[in-house]
C-alpha cells in the first residue's frame, strides 16, 4: 500500500502490485483494491507471498521481457526489498531508536541494545545488522518467527529447508518460506564469494534446502532465532493490553512473544528495542479477537469490528483505515502465477 501512495500519479512510473490470494488481512486487500490513479495495477495472485514473489523475480531476470520492454522505453525497478533500496531507510529506523533511548536517558553513550524484529522477508532485521555493521551499538539480533518458522530453524540448525507445509496465521506478512533478504547476509557470511552463495541458492531453487558451514554460522552468532504459535501470539496481545492499556499487531504480538520467550531462557537484562510494524487496525479482526474472544468478531463486518476495537481500546480509528469504508473498489482481477509477466507486458501495452 505505502508503494502504491508514494507512486501513483507519478508521470513516467507505472506501478503493478501482485499480492496473494487470501494471504492478506480485509484491511490490506481494500487498501490496495480501492487504490486510486492512472498508473496504477494490482492483480491478487492465485498462491501464497512465496508463489507472489518468485514469479516477481522470474519477471526480473527475463532476459527477453527486458529487450522488449527497453524497446518501449521501460525499465523494472522494485519497491518491496527485493531492491536494496527499501534497506537503506530502515537502517534509518534503529538509528533513531537508539538516539531516542540516549534522549529519554534510557541508556548511556555507546551502551549496546538488543533488537527484536517480526520478519518473515529477512529485510528489516538485515537493515538492523547493517546497522550494528555501520556502528550502532547492537548486541544481538533476534529474528522473530510465526508459524512458519522457517528462519528459526536456520538459526537453531544452519540448515535452511523450505520442504515444509506453508501456514496462514494472523500475521500475513510473515507468511513466507522463502526468506529473500537472507541470500544477502549468506553472502557476506561467506567472504563475499558470489559462487559459494549462488551454489547455495541453486541448492535451495533444486532441492528445497541447504546448510551452511561452522565458519558462517559463527559469522551470523549475533543473530538469535524464536517464533511464536497463534495461541502464543494472541495471549501476548491480550496479556499487554490487559497489563498497560497498549494496543499491538499481530507482527508485534510474535516480536513480544518472542523476546519473553528469549529474556526467560537468557535472563538478558539488555535494553532491547522491539519493531513495531503494523497498526493493528489493519488487523482489527484477530486482534479483537485476542482481547475480547471469539464471540466479540463472529458475524460482523470488518468495520464493526474496527468501530468496537476502537471503542475498546479507547484510540481512534487511522485515517487511512476510516476512509476505506467509503472507497470504491477499483481492481478485482486476479491472475495465476505464472501468468505474472504476461500481465506485466498488457499493463504496459508491449503484449
Amino acid at each position: 500500500k505505502a508503494a502504491l501512495d508514494g507512486y501513483h500519479a507519478i508521470p513516467g512510473v507505472e506501478i503493478a502490485v501482485f499480492f496473494p490470494t487470501g494471504g492478506t488481512s480485509e484491511i490490506q486487500r481494500l487498501q490496495m483494491v480501492t487504490q486510486e490513479g492512472k498508473n496504477v495495477a494490482v492483480y491478487a495472485v492465485r498462491g501464497n507471498f512465496d508463489d507472489a514473489q518468485t514469479g516477481v523475480k522470474k519477471i526480473f531476470s527475463d532476459k527477453e521481457l527486458a529487450k522488449e520492454m527497453d524497446e518501449k522505453g521501460f525499465q523494472f525497478s522494485s519497491a518491496n526489498s527485493i531492491n536494496i533500496g527499501r534497506l537503506v531507510p530502515q537502517i534509518c529506523y534503529y538509528v533513531y531508536a537508539y538516539a531516542q533511548l540516549l534522549k529519554d536517558g534510557k541508556i548511556t553513550e555507546g551502551e549496546k541494545i538488543n533488537v527484536v524484529v517480526p520478519t518473515g522477508n529477512f529485510g528489516n532485521i538485515l537493515a538492523a545488522f547493517y546497522a550494528k555493521n555501520m556502528g550502532l551499538p547492537i548486541d544481538k539480533l533476534i529474528c522473530a518467527s510465526n508459524d512458519n518458522k522457517v528462519l528459526y530453524d536456520f538459526f537453531r540448525t544452519g540448515t535452511y529447508d523450505r520442504n515444509r507445509e506453508f501456514v496462514l496465521t494472523t500475521s500475513p506478512s510473515m507468511d513466507i518460506l522463502i526468506s529473500s533478504n537472507l541470500e544477502r547476509l549468506i553472502y557476506l557470511s561467506t567472504g563475499c564469494d558470489a559462487a559459494a552463495d549462488a551454489a547455495l541458492m541453486k541448492d535451495l531453487s533444486e532441492k528445497g534446502s541447504y546448510t551452511v558451514t561452522e565458519s558462517m554460522r559463527q559469522f551470523m552468532s549475533d543473530f538469535r532465532g524464536g517464533f511464536a504459535t497463534e495461541a502464543q501470539n494472541e495471549a501476548t496481545i491480550s496479556k499487554i493490553f490487559e497489563d498497560t492499556g497498549y494496543l499491538i499487531d499481530t507482527h508485534t504480538g510474535v516480536a513480544a512473544t518472542v523476546y519473553n520467550a528469549y529474556k526467560a531462557e537468557t535472563g538478558d537484562q539488555t535494553k532491547t528495542v522491539i519493531a513495531s510494524t503494523a497498526s493493528p487496525y489493519k488487523f482489527s479482526h484477530s486482534v479483537l479477537e485476542a482481547i475480547k474472544g471469539k464471540s466479540a468478531v463472529e458475524g460482523k463486518d470488518e468495520f464493526a469490528v474496527v468501530d468496537e476495537l476502537s471503542e475498546v481500546s479507547g484510540t481512534p480509528v487511522p485515517k487511512a483505515v476510516e476512509e476505506l469504508r467509503s472507497a470504491v473498489i477499483r481492481h478485482n482481477t486476479e491472475c495465476d502465477v505464472d501468468k505474472m509477466g504476461e500481465t506485466v507486458k498488457n499493463i504496459l501495452g508491449i503484449a
